[in-house]
């Protein structure tokens, strides 16, 4: 799966790297970034490589709405999609290079898609799936459940872990997206690739 999900990035005109380790994905990530300033999306998957703290002690300008009070939270999700660099993990990656999203609030897949001029994606390998069911099927099965539980939203997937297709204002699926290329604002979209499991 390795050659053919990195062939089919870069036939997508994504920029494509497979690391072994989440040490040499966040080694290779701090190097892309360099000195830009940096909005992130809500992401366990960058959380857990600790990027933020490494840019801190750098000095980068960093806008992530996890790291503020709530009232300030929409103001940085703003800031994250006009900076020179964002990043965030993907909810699933396609065989074909495909990157499909589902978001409750979207300033995640709005700055994927019109946002920043480089885009820095990582996933783990739990989040490489074979087709768009598969991919939908992962999503909703691991990744939305826990989020619920952990954003303490009331949803009936966060009590049993089942998507009930709900319809309450705590809903997370309101979006979902296919990025089937970069759009055209992008000048840098890389996808790195980490042969571990990593967030959700």
């Amino acid at each position: 799966m390795k050659e053919k999900i990195i062939r089919a990035l870069g036939e997508r005109h994504f920029i494509p790297a497979w690391t072994e380790t989440a040490v040499e994905a966040r080694e290779k990530i701090l190097a892309i970034i360099g000195n830009r300033s940096v909005g992130f999306g809500g992401s366990k998957t960058v959380n857990d490589l600790l990027i933020y703290d490494e840019l801190q002690k750098r000095g980068n300008s960093l806008f992530w709405h996890w790291k503020e009070p709530k009232e300030r939270k929409h103001e940085a999700q703003l800031l994250a999609r006009d900076a020179e660099v964002y990043i965030c993990s993907s909810n699933a990656i396609l065989e074909d290079g495909r990157l499909i999203n589902i978001d409750g609030t979207g300033n995640r897949v709005a700055a994927l898609c019109f946002g920043p001029p480089c885009v820095i994606v990582v996933a783990g390998i739990n989040k490489l799936c074979a087709d768009y069911d598969s991919a939908i099927e992962r999503i909703k099965r691991d990744a939305c459940p826990p989020n619920a539980r952990r954003l303490g939203v009331a949803t009936p997937c966060a009590a049993t872990n089942v998507c009930a297709d709900c319809k309450g204002a705590g809903r997370m699926c309101n979006v979902t997206t296919i990025l089937e290329y970069p759009t055209r604002i992008h000048k840098e979209f890389h996808v790195i690739l980490v042969n571990e499991k990593l967030g959700l």
